[in-house]
């Protein structure tokens, strides 16, 4: 049995039909405020070339971070919000 999460498959099929690859996806979260996740998620992208900007909320409780990175395959895509998901806390937009 396919024990792939159905939101995964619709990515998947929603970036076969809009994108050609290689191409540059912009992924997005917003963690709460800890140095530690932060580095978790730098540590993800880290070899691949990825450009990674950060805002804190204006409370200062949140981060938003936003990762521009070339991928070569929706599959890769979705193996990074896999591993990104294992951290605690996470919001993916």
């Amino acid at each position: 049995m396919d024990k792939t999460p159905e939101i995964y498959k619709k990515l998947k099929l929603s970036l076969d039909e809009a994108m050609t690859f290689p191409s540059n996806y912009l992924y997005k979260f917003i963690i709460p405020k800890d140095d530690k996740k932060m580095k978790m998620i730098e540590n993800i992208f880290n070899h691949g070339g990825a450009v990674i900007t950060t805002k804190p909320s204006k409370t200062g409780k949140y981060t938003s971070i936003s990762i521009l990175i070339e991928m070569s395959s929706s599959d890769e895509i979705i193996s990074k919000y896999v591993e990104i998901g294992k951290i605690e806390g996470i919001i993916s937009l």
